[in-house]
């Protein structure tokens, strides 16, 4: 086993509370590190699942500010930082921190955390917006195990190379902490299992109206097969012995606790593109059995966290997309920044010969960069950004995952 790594994530929240007066919101998949971070940097970590802080909590604002002591610290000139882990789990968490903020932000700095996304409740007279900013927290990458530093203003790192232990075993074994410093198939197949059970035993249930559990455990275990292919509606509607309708909310559901997540078609200046079939993806690659599929994922779960971090941070809004018309010509990714596109990614685990559908998207879409990222080629200190508007090129995965975040 590994020592623990310092996360890009303490940085970031350093660097919110430094500059903002608003909350922090902090989402993501469970295991993922959210409860170490705010215990590391909360004064008072007031966590749901504590009978003690969901008495206080339950009771009101005012019974955790008195918990927290407030008042005494505002006398001292302070303002500690209150965290409320898992608080997504109260049916009344957005009214709550609305009152809080309302009433204590200038005694307090608050960060709230939560394993479903908590950016997706923005209804009616309860809305927090103007009073939080989100941050989407994802497994290590490439980029993060060689620096937990923020992103540079120019977004991108120069390329370095992984230990190869530590490639190895992040290929292998997937970015959440403990089965990547852990580094064993047992623990690793113990930790999924128990992970797979509280995700559909209790966040499912606690978070959601859907009552055929043991149906979407069904649709859980066919997804985990198909981690880069096209949601065919139908056809997953057929097998869990739903609708379609059904079979579209159980995926979202799925999304929202982030089990994993959908990739949409860019069609913008594409003739005969698809238009609306998504991609999915899981949120472990480790899990994912093909050779192939893997490292496609790997490299769309990169991508995600790339787009996400940028957007949250607040360098742009940034997205991922794939790429596929009627002729059947396809790239596995395209990331788009403010409404165009940036860089196009076809990931292959060996090389060989540039995809043609790569040259044909990119002048298509007028992408100024296209890659097909090669895991199996050797690092070497390659900037795939430093010559934009050329034609595609080969590169190894390693050095072009590292430039991202």
């Amino acid at each position: 086993m590994i020592p623990a790594r310092p996360r890009l994530y303490e940085a970031i929240l350093r660097e919110h509370f430094a500059d903002n007066r608003q909350m922090a919101f902090l989402s993501g998949p469970r295991q993922v590190g959210k409860t170490t971070i705010a215990r590391s940097l909360g004064d008072v970590y007031l966590d749901w699942d504590s009978d003690d802080a969901r008495t206080a909590i339950v009771a009101g604002q005012r019974a955790v500010a008195d918990l927290a002591r407030l008042d005494s610290a505002a006398t001292a000139g302070t303002s500690p930082l209150v965290v409320f882990d898992e608080i997504h789990r109260y049916g009344r968490w957005k009214t709550f921190l609305k009152g809080f903020f309302d009433v204590y932000s200038p005694k307090a700095r608050i960060l709230a955390t939560g394993s479903a996304r908590m950016d997706v409740f923005k209804r009616g007279g309860d809305s927090l917006m103007g009073r939080y900013f989100p941050y989407r927290m994802h497994p290590f990458s490439v980029a993060e195990l060689l620096s937990p530093a923020l992103p540079p203003a120019s977004l991108l790192r120069p390329p370095s190379p992984l230990p190869p232990d530590d490639w190895k075993a992040f290929l292998a074994f997937g970015g959440f902490p403990e089965p990547f410093s852990r580094r064993t198939p047992r623990f690793s197949s113990r930790w999924n299992r128990l992970r797979d059970e509280q995700l559909l035993r209790d966040d499912i249930r606690d978070l959601s109206r859907i009552a055929e559990i043991s149906q979407l455990a069904v649709l859980a275990r066919i997804l985990l097969q198909r981690s880069g292919t096209q949601l065919l509606w139908s056809a997953l509607a057929a097998d869990t012995k739903t609708d379609e309708k059904t079979a579209k909310r159980w995926v979202a559901a799925l999304s929202s606790l982030y089990f994993g997540f959908t990739v949409t078609p860019w069609f913008r200046n594409v003739a005969n593109s698809l238009r609306k079939t998504p991609k999915w993806y899981l949120r472990d690659w480790a899990r994912v059995a093909d050779s192939g599929q893997r490292f496609e994922t790997f490299v769309a779960c990169h991508l995600l966290k790339a787009v996400e971090t940028w957007t949250d941070l607040g360098y742009g809004d940034f997205s991922l997309h794939y790429l596929r018309d009627k002729q059947k010509r396809e790239v596995d990714f395209l990331v788009a920044r403010d409404g165009s596109p940036w860089f196009l990614v076809e990931a292959k685990v060996s090389d060989g010969r540039i995809s043609p559908a790569l040259a044909h998207f990119q002048r298509a879409t007028s992408a100024p960069y296209a890659f097909q990222v090669v895991l199996d080629a050797p690092f070497r200190p390659f900037d795939a950004f430093a010559a934009p508007s050329s034609p595609p090129v080969a590169l190894p995965a390693l050095a072009f995952l590292s430039q991202l975040v």
